[in-house]
């Protein structure tokens, strides 16, 4: 089965149906991306933020998102104010009794994501399930702290929710694989590409593309090349359709710093996996990336795009001769 087409999946148990209350606790990018989809899915969608005020600014956000695919033809006009109407701010946990899903989009920190689910199981629902979008802290772990672990799973979508189209579920060791299907059928049902995968560091994923990473990141610091050029190295000649430096700038230096940490710690400090002080420099100042205007590259306003250093280009030569020593 390709896992770039969702259209041969055939899901082991029912979907949530669009009367099902989804709940997203945490309205950074990752989390307003998930609500976005969920909405749009025909879900009530309830936003909770410990950050007074970023649940509705989440929503005026997602709405705006809507708004322009309706004007791009991509969703009617009463679709898209129906999809932004299901979506409501909430204040406190208790708030999500009635939530049938519940995904956490918190800090990547595995004692909050715990206290977060173990509050919220004396909150909701024998049935509602827990679904965490972590990036790379085990599954297992996480579910250890839960009267039911076996209601948890990983629901890990990528960035930006909306348009990629991957989403591993994750199962821990005590994770019902009744739960883990519906998870796998409801990604499906909302258009996205679902794999299963099972609590191991970096899940599928993050744990393919640290190399990826680590290596761009180890050249840099050897001097071998500036972020621009090695960017086009990987566009131009390696087929990406984004270079590691812009990549990182995107995804965020918190979130992919703290991924790679994870596995690292995870691969009990397995060399290959071993973070980069240059990453860690840019964290500690604050140059996260796209999201606050600064990362490797300069997003303010005026700030010019550095080019790569590319050769001239040359004529072929008419011919080639070796001589064999």
């Amino acid at each position: 089965m390709s896992v770039t087409d969702n259209q041969h999946i055939k899901p082991a148990a029912a979907p949530l149906p669009p009367s099902a209350v989804i709940a997203v606790v945490g309205t950074g990018a990752m989390g307003a991306g998930i609500a976005q989809v969920a909405a749009a899915a025909g879900h009530v969608v309830k936003l909770l933020d410990n950050r007074p005020g970023a649940a509705a600014k989440a929503i005026e956000g997602i709405r705006a998102q809507f708004g322009k695919l309706a004007d791009k033809g991509k969703m009617s006009a009463d679709a898209a104010q129906a999809a932004g109407a299901r979506l409501v701010a909430v204040e406190q946990l208790t708030d999500l009794a009635d939530a049938a899903l519940v995904v956490e989009a918190i800090v990547e920190n595995l004692e909050a994501k715990q206290k977060l689910y173990r509050d919220l199981e004396d909150i909701v629902g024998a049935d509602c399930i827990f679904g965490t979008n972590t990036s790379s802290i085990s599954v297992t772990s996480i579910g250890a702290a839960l009267q039911r672990p076996e209601r948890l799973a990983g629901l890990h979508f990528f960035n930006p929710a909306p348009l990629m189209k991957l989403v591993e579920i994750v199962s821990g060791l005590a994770t019902d694989r009744a739960i883990a299907d519906t998870l796998f059928a409801t990604a499906a049902a909302w258009g996205k590409t679902p794999v299963h995968a099972r609590s191991t560091p970096g899940f599928i994923v993050n744990r393919v593309a640290r190399p990826y990473y680590a290596e761009a990141l180890r050249v840099l610091h050897e001097g071998g090349g500036d972020c621009a050029t090695l960017d086009a190295i990987m566009r131009d000649a390696g087929g990406f359709r984004m270079g590691p430096f812009e990549l990182m700038d995107m995804i965020g230096h918190d979130v992919n710093f703290a991924v790679t940490r994870s596995v690292w710690n995870a691969f009990y400090n397995d060399p290959r996996f071993t973070p980069s002080l240059i990453q860690q420099e840019l964290v500690d100042a604050g140059f996260l990336g796209r999201k606050n205007g600064r990362g490797f590259y300069d997003y303010r306003e005026g700030a010019a795009r550095p080019e790569p250093q590319v050769a001239v280009a040359q004529q072929a030569p008419d011919a080639v001769s070796y001589t064999h020593l």
